[in-house]
């Protein structure tokens, strides 16, 4: 009896390490990828805005609304190495990602996976002029290992990471909208 809870409680700490990014695992064997995203948004502001609002958080001090969510641990002039937090279990935990960004002004920025609960993410945000503003496409790729089992876990991570990308991304269209209306 007590060799399956202390199974049990193995199989526990293995999987809260894996869903927070605290134990990475990257085998390198039966690698899988599928797409993340696309997703497209439409902001009635200027390319150049919607890139700031992106990329406010990065070179400079992080604004103390996005202390919980980001942290930069590196700055260049165009890139950066930042840790990203995304709240799990209604807030009680946290799955901690850490990636690079970089900026290619005004037009594209790029994330790659350092480290997470999958061994493998490249990720883009793409501007484009639209007639009226800002067309922001978001691409990416997402890996697992372990073939179909991996393929499981990738499925359920790629969910809630795009759900988080456009909660982001609405988020990012509000604050350029706000940013390009006529003041008053």
């Amino acid at each position: 009896m007590s060799w399956t809870v202390g199974a049990g409680g193995l199989l526990g700490a293995a999987y809260l390490g894996l869903v927070t990014g605290a134990v990475p695992v990257d085998l390198g064997v039966g690698r899988r990828s599928r797409p993340l995203g696309p997703q497209t948004v439409d902001i009635a502001a200027p390319r150049e805005t919607v890139f700031d609002v992106v990329t406010r958080p990065y070179p400079g001090r992080t604004p103390r609304a996005m202390r919980g969510r980001l942290h930069v641990l590196e700055r260049g002039s165009d890139l950066v190495l930042a840790e990203h937090f995304t709240p799990l279990a209604g807030g009680r935990l946290h799955a901690v990602t850490v990636e690079t960004v970089r900026f290619t002004r005004p037009e594209r920025i790029d994330f790659r996976l350092v480290r997470g609960p999958v061994p493998h993410v490249t990720e883009s945000f793409v501007l484009e002029d639209s007639g009226a503003g800002t067309l922001l496409v978001y691409e990416g790729e997402l890996g697992t290992d372990l073939w179909r089992l991996g393929q499981r876990w990738g499925d359920a991570v790629a969910a809630r990471w795009e759900a988080a990308v456009a909660a982001s991304l609405a988020s990012v269209g509000a604050e350029a909208e706000r940013r390009a209306a006529p003041r008053r």
